[in-house]
This record gives structure tokens, sequence and C-alpha cells, in this order.
């Protein structure tokens, strides 16, 4: 594993991994990361939209897609069966049942592609990603006070990292341009009740969910029921 707490900067000491935080080298072995790669070279991967505006690299979801054009948390296409192995072994290092990841983003990255600092959807709890191909550099960090924590690790190929806890609610990630061309594999699973049960309706309209105040506030109808009833 090569890992290490960030430089220090104009904004921050440096801090160790974020409590939450795990990873781990070779959860697969090269050959299966050579087959996911052939998959992966075939699939429809879409160049990703962000409120109209193109990213360099290219991605494809299952089970589960996000829009981020406004239309929120949909069902997407069922799990193809190549991914099945990977998220065992992504479960398996996670301590997650496979069932449990419902959602699954494959994502290419063209040399000079980055994602921006961010947090994943309060919809879903905790993340496992597999990277493949070729390293990465992923960063982390928090504010605290006008500073900031920082800490950061290179993610090499077939490993993998699990992000819950503060790790996933309090710490922002992001990862710079890559070098050379590498994809991912990310899984998640829902937060909270709706993790493995709310499988039937995602799309509730906006004028339904008025006054629901959870922090993954995307729900099917019986969870809204719920929800209502404890606020009542």
């Amino acid at each position: 594993m090569t890992y290490q707490a960030s430089q220090a900067d104009f904004f921050g000491a440096p801090t160790a991994l974020p409590d939450g935080f795990h990873y781990r080298p070779e959860v697969i072995s090269p050959e299966q990361e050579r087959r996911l790669i052939e998959q992966i070279a075939v699939l429809p991967l879409k160049e990703f939209e962000f409120h109209g505006f193109l990213g360099k690299r290219r991605t494809v979801s299952y089970g589960w897609r996000y829009d981020f054009n406004g239309g929120g948390l949909q069902r997407g296409d069922g799990m193809p069966e190549f991914l099945l192995p990977v998220r065992e072994a992504a479960a398996r290092f996670a301590g997650l049942n496979p069932a449990d990841l419902q959602h699954a983003l494959v994502i290419e990255y063209p040399p000079g592609a980055q994602i921006g600092w961010h947090k994943d959807r309060p919809v879903f709890d905790e993340v496992v990603g597999i990277s493949l191909l070729s390293p990465c550099t992923f960063r982390l960090r928090r504010r605290d006070g006008s500073k900031w924590q920082r800490a950061s690790l290179i993610a090499e190929p077939r490993s993998a990292y699990l992000m819950q806890g503060s790790a996933r609610t309090e710490w922002e990630h992001s990862i710079p341009a890559v070098a050379e061309l590498r994809y991912s594999i990310t899984f998640r699973n829902f937060k909270g009740e709706s993790r493995g049960r709310c499988r039937r309706d995602m799309s509730v309209p906006n004028s339904r969910r008025q006054g629901i105040r959870d922090a993954w506030r995307l729900e099917c109808r019986d969870c809204l029921a719920r929800a209502r009833s404890r606020r009542a």
C-alpha cells in the first residue's frame, strides 16, 4: 500500500487518513483485472454530464443511476453478470452483503480526466471503489475552522477502498488529472432504511417529498409513509 498524509499547505496541516476510510491492495487478481478491462471496453460508456456540462471521463451505471440534471435517483439497467464476481470481492473486503451493493458505477478516465472535490449523494451509505489498469492519487479533505485537514493515498491497480462513517459523511474526496488511462468500478448501498428495502419506486415526485428531511430524501412510497408517521 502506498499512502501518505498530504503536505502542509496554506490552508491546513497534514493529517492521517480519516476514520472510516480503509484501503487494501490486490483485492482482485491480475487475470480478473484483465477480464474486467476487456468487458468494460465494450460497455456503452458516455461522457459524464453535470448540469449541461460534459466531463472528460466516461461512465455507465447499473442497478440505479443518478441524474445530475435534476432527475435524481432512477432505476437503471440490471447488474451485468461480469460485475458480480468483483462485487462479491468488494463486499467481502467491506464486510457487506453483496446484494446490498445495488448501485455500480463504471468510469473510464482518459489521460487528463479528473474528479473535483465532492461528497457522494446522501441517499447512499458505504462506498467501495475498485481501481483498474493504472494508479491514481485519491485525495481527501475536511474543513476545520478556517483551515482544511487533508490526506491522500495512491490507489494502485486491483486495490479497493471503503468509505464509511465520518470518511463518508464529513470528508470530501477528489482525484486530480490522471497521467494514463484508468478505469474504476464503484459500488454503493443505500442509507438507513432504504438499504435493501426501497427497491420498488424511487422516483417519487418532488411535490410528494416536501417536508421530508431525511438525509437521503429520495424514498419509496412505503418509506415516505413511515417518515410521515414518525413526524406526526
